[in-house]
């Protein structure tokens, strides 16, 4: 059963909305931004409408297949429900419809947390990344946030989230999900805090004279 359902929620989370909203309203995401078939590309390439709707079935794709699993079922909390809960987050960020190429999973990250939790985690979540970007645009004072920094913020914010979760606590099942979230997020924006290490790494070797 755990194998049918992990199985099942693998592929609901590999259906790319956004990719294929886009292809509806002939405009290729891979070829915008980033070159990530999700909301924020969609958003970028045909408008907010499209963007909005990407973005809620992301978030559904990942949220209704958890929330009937702990519902109508006995792994809420269960050690059966790891797979299960990091199989939408993998199918996204690996998704067979795109050949493995699938985008940052940011939105099912956040319907898988609040099925788990009943949005309690993804609100946290949440919180954490709004405070992040609040203290960065004061820090910059107002300038854009870079892709470099975003990613950095999706990232460490994961990583506060932890805190929060050993905090509360949850049950180590949760925990697990946590790690398995992590991973593929840092997977997925690995170019992004490449990048800012390398960028970050220049300026301090500009200004000590190196």
């Amino acid at each position: 059963m755990i194998v049918l359902l992990t199985a099942c929620t693998f592929i609901s989370g590999s259906l790319m909305f956004s990719y294929w909203f886009g292809l509806l309203a002939k405009k290729n995401i891979k070829t915008v931004g980033d070159g990530n078939p999700g909301a924020l590309n969609l958003w970028k390439a045909s408008g907010y409408k499209w963007g909005i709707a990407g973005l809620m079935l992301d978030f559904l794709k990942g949220y209704l297949p958890l929330a009937a699993v702990m519902l109508g079922s006995g792994y809420a909390g269960h050690y059966g429900m790891i797979p299960i809960a990091v199989a939408p987050i993998a199918g996204h960020a690996f998704s067979p419809f795109l050949k493995g190429k699938g985008g940052k999973a940011i939105a099912v990250t956040f319907g898988v947390w609040s099925a788990i939790t009943w949005f309690e985690a993804s609100l946290a979540y949440a919180v954490i990344l709004a405070v992040m970007v609040a203290v960065t645009r004061v820090a910059n004072k107002g300038k854009p946030i870079s892709s470099e920094t975003d990613g950095l913020h999706i990232v460490c914010g994961m990583l506060l989230l932890l805190v929060y979760l050993a905090v509360r606590p949850f049950a180590a099942a949760v925990l697990w999900v946590w790690a398995g979230s992590f991973l593929i997020l840092a997977y997925k924006h690995r170019r992004e805090l490449a990048s800012f290490i390398r960028k970050k790494t220049s300026k301090n070797d500009f200004n000590s004279g190196v």
